[in-house]
């Protein structure tokens, strides 16, 4: 049988966790699924100013669920993101992706949506990847 571990890194996450009910992210067996993050810089609680900041600071974040539940960003086999400004961001947005992500690439796919939970959120990262037992 499967067993189904949730993962909140830091304490703003359990704070999430505890308040609105949903996991930063979920390991089932060797897949592990990302809530969708956003760029707020940890010091300030603050969204970050401008599309690659936001996508920076939520790449990280995705980056340390992935860790906490045992993968890392190499390990993404699907990347799915939601931008405000689909058209104009693009290529700040997948001039930070590149930094984040390499080869093998993960399938992506974008969406534009005409809000995210709160009006400064430029961007938001979910993904799924596996536990790559190197």
């Amino acid at each position: 049988m499967t067993t189904r571990q949730v993962y909140n890194p830091g304490p703003r996450a359990q704070r999430y966790y505890d308040a609105m009910h949903f996991a930063t992210a979920t390991r089932a067996g060797d897949l592990i699924w990302v809530s969708g993050q956003v760029g707020i810089d940890p010091e300030t609680g603050l969204p970050a100013q401008g599309i690659e900041a936001q996508a920076q600071f939520a790449f990280r974040a995705v980056e340390a669920a992935l860790v906490a539940a045992g993968s890392s960003l190499g390990d993404i086999v699907e990347l799915m993101t939601f931008h405000t400004e689909l058209g104009r961001d693009s290529a700040g947005f997948s001039a930070v992706k590149d930094e984040f992500v390499h080869e093998p690439y993960p399938c992506w796919t974008a969406v534009g949506v005409t809000e995210l939970a709160r009006p400064e959120f430029l961007v938001e990262i979910r993904a799924v990847a596996f536990v790559n037992a190197r």
